[in-house]
């Protein structure tokens, strides 16, 4: 699976995890069962699970007129796909996260999504 394919397996799933009520730990191995083995899948999933209080404080400090909780669920969980990269994969360059960042949000949302996602993890790298 390419890393492409992956990030957007791994927007899929964080976003129903976000809106399910579910114990986590068993509904993301449910869904990553669902899905080939992909180490890099598994990586942004659990990576993003994990460190969820830690990515979502900083996304919180780069939002400008926002809360994270008035964020909807897409630019959110893009969000947070995009911060982990940033913040804890050392081999991806941060604009190529920002740019899957930008695609994914463009598919997924609005057409301001895009703008925004770009707007927020620019004032977050910098």
């Amino acid at each position: 699976m390419k890393r492409h394919e992956a990030r957007e397996k791994a927007f899929q799933i964080l976003f129903q995890l976000d809106l399910l009520e579910e114990d986590m730990g068993q509904t993301i191995q449910d869904r990553l069962t669902e899905v080939k083995q992909d180490e890099f899948l598994h990586q942004i999933v659990n990576g993003v699970v994990k460190e969820k209080e830690t990515i979502d404080q900083t996304i919180s400090a780069n939002l400008e007129n926002w809360s994270l909780q008035r964020l909807p669920a897409v630019e959110k969980t893009i969000l947070r796909i995009a911060a982990f990269e940033i913040l804890y994969v050392t081999d991806i360059p941060e604009n190529v996260s920002i740019n899957e960042a930008i695609e994914l949000a463009k598919r997924y949302g609005d057409e301001k999504s895009g703008k925004f996602v770009n707007g927020v993890l620019s004032k977050l790298i910098k």
